[in-house]
């Protein structure tokens, strides 16, 4: 019988996100030779590599991508058996790998993370903040323990579900010739000059939408920060599809100008990802709870 134990499982899950022996040590404070050994014995024991040895880095093979996540539910397990043993079992502790595309992550995060961090204050959050897509991918290559995107992900291995709407808006400068119009109408856009997000992001995605119901314009810059965005939409180059959340301030401030446009809808919602294969300890089963998922 295979004697694997937690220390080789856990080199083998770092290695796995991290793609490196040697900073897969550096996470779990161990030499590189250790860590090396125990990744080589788990192998051993299996009779079977897990990575493919591609000028440096490991990448996981077929028989490493289907163990990855199987191998992250046992050290979660042991984990939560530790904790439900000590005396003061009922104090979540551990890790959360939380994924948020550019507007959750930079706008909500107090909204998305705040509550829980609060009443968990011994739980580790690790954000990583991308576009739709990326989230999506890192889910469903288990690098990621949850998600919350702004647009709707569609894939066998992801449940998604509704976690909060949102809201967008066309959004110039003030001294746009658009800005000073009354009453604007779809045909007032002709020839626009827009300023997006890069392909891949939920918002690009909503605009795109939106360009679609209006005449032809230019595209003239494709940004990957909504900040960015922001501020060249503040510098006169272009108008944009924002977030309102995101352009409370310059709004407040003068500094842009929301166009109104009751003929475009601009509502969406935002999702929170979770991966149908991931195990659902305790630590996952509280976020969800806090998070107040709509049914």
């Amino acid at each position: 019988m295979n004697n694997i134990s937690p220390r080789q499982l856990g080199v083998f899950v770092q290695v796995a996100l991290l793609g490196s022996v040697r900073a897969a040590a550096e996470r779990l404070f161990m030499t590189q030779p250790a860590a090396s050994m125990a990744l080589a014995e788990l192998e051993r024991q299996l009779d079977a590599p897990l990575f493919d040895r591609e000028r440096g880095r490991l990448r996981l093979n077929p028989r490493g991508r289907e163990l990855l996540p199987l191998a992250q539910e046992l050290l979660e397990r042991h984990a939560e058996f530790g904790r439900r043993g000590r005396e003061d079992g009922d104090a979540l502790s551990g890790e959360l790998r939380i994924g948020a595309s550019n507007t959750v992550g930079n706008y909500r995060v107090g909204e998305l993370l705040g509550e829980f961090v609060r009443a968990h204050p011994r739980v580790a959050i690790r954000l990583r903040v991308a576009n739709t897509d990326a989230i999506a991918a890192a889910m469903l290559e288990h690098s990621l323990d949850l998600g919350c995107v702004e647009g709707p992900v569609t894939h066998p291995q992801l449940e998604a579900r509704p976690w909060r709407d949102d809201t967008l808006l066309i959004c110039a400068s003030p001294d746009h010739p658009l800005s000073r119009k009354r009453g604007l109408k779809p045909a007032d856009f002709a020839g626009a000059r827009w300023v997006l997000r890069e392909p891949g992001s939920a918002t690009r995605a909503i605009s795109e939408r939106v360009l679609s119901q209006l005449p032809p314009g230019e595209t003239v810059l494709e940004l990957d920060q909504i900040e960015a965005i922001k501020q060249a939409v503040v510098a006169g180059l272009g108008i944009a599809c924002l977030p309102q959340v995101a352009v409370v301030d310059a709004l407040a401030a003068g500094r842009l100008k929301a166009l109104k446009t009751p003929f475009l809808d601009l509502r969406r919602k935002l999702w929170m990802l979770i991966h149908k294969q991931k195990y659902r300890g305790a630590l996952l089963d509280a976020f969800v709870a806090q998070a107040k998922l709509e049914r």
